[in-house]
């Protein structure tokens, strides 16, 4: 089995005609995206690396149980940002900077005041935000990260700044928490060391630095996993996964990390 997984390239108006290396624009393409076909031994989980040279739209995505009511199955989406680069004055939208209603939210998408109402966070390359489901957010201009998200494709926007694509209001707005951002859910990440980022409750994504320790393989142990190299020297039973791409193992012991080698490995929960 070839563990590396196809690789899609997504054009975005808001995108980039420079990448940061290892990737490569097509000329005259501005490339928003960079995603990782989903195996079938993990479909559940989709890997993104997002380059935003002008902001995203402000949205929010239904949690499993909306989805569910709905009768559209188990199609809720959490995700995960760890910012890899950031150029001066970049910050991401997350939440309020104070509880906000329905009816408020709504008028302030029609007008474009939403983008006041929400906490504007500077960022730099290392800081990491967990984004729970029903988390009104947008990514500003000048950000790479990478993101680890439940696999979903429902996504409502509240505003984009004027650009001809379809709102979806009324069904944003009935699953959108007008709530300000916990603390809890983002912090900088150590540039070096092993680090547990998110343990639940719907996937778990580590950041390893070399070989995993024995407590993180007892964890993963029995489970297929996803390997993100960010760094030269991680393979997958027993072939090279460069930087910029992503693989599939069986197990965590199809996995070896050269010593002094980055890599986020995650799995579901």
């Amino acid at each position: 089995m070839n563990p590396i997984l196809p690789t899609r390239s997504v054009a975005k108006p808001w995108g980039r005609d420079v990448l940061p290396p290892p990737f490569e624009a097509p000329a005259g393409e501005r490339i928003g995206e960079i995603w990782f076909e989903p195996p079938e031994l993990l479909p559940g989980l989709l890997v993104k690396y997002i380059f935003a040279s002008e902001a995203l739209s402000v949205q929010v995505h239904p949690s499993d149980a909306q989805t569910e009511a709905m009768g559209l199955g188990h199609q809720g989406k959490e995700e995960c940002w760890l910012v890899i680069a950031a150029e001066p004055g970049a910050v991401l939208g997350i939440g309020f900077r104070e509880e906000v209603s329905g009816e408020q939210m709504r008028a302030a998408a029609l007008d474009g005041s939403i983008e006041e109402l929400m906490a504007w966070h500077p960022v730099k390359a290392g800081d990491f935000f967990y984004i729970p489901a029903n988390t009104v957010h947008a990514i500003g201009a000048g950000v790479s990260l990478i993101e680890v998200q439940q696999n979903s494709d429902i996504t409502y926007r509240l505003y984009d700044y004027g650009r001809p694509r379809e709102l979806h209001l009324d069904a944003g707005i009935a699953v959108a928490k007008g709530e300000v951002y916990a603390p809890k859910w983002h912090r900088p990440v150590e540039v070096r060391g092993e680090d547990t980022l998110v343990s639940g409750p719907l996937f778990r994504l580590d950041r390893i630095d070399g070989p995993p320790s024995e407590a993180l393989r007892l964890d993963y142990a029995g489970h297929p996993l996803l390997v993100i190299p960010r760094e030269i020297g991680v393979s997958v039973g027993g072939i090279d996964v460069a930087v910029g791409e992503c693989a599939i193992a069986r197990d965590i012991d199809e996995v070896a990390v050269q010593g002094g080698a980055l890599a986020l490995i995650t799995r579901p929960l």
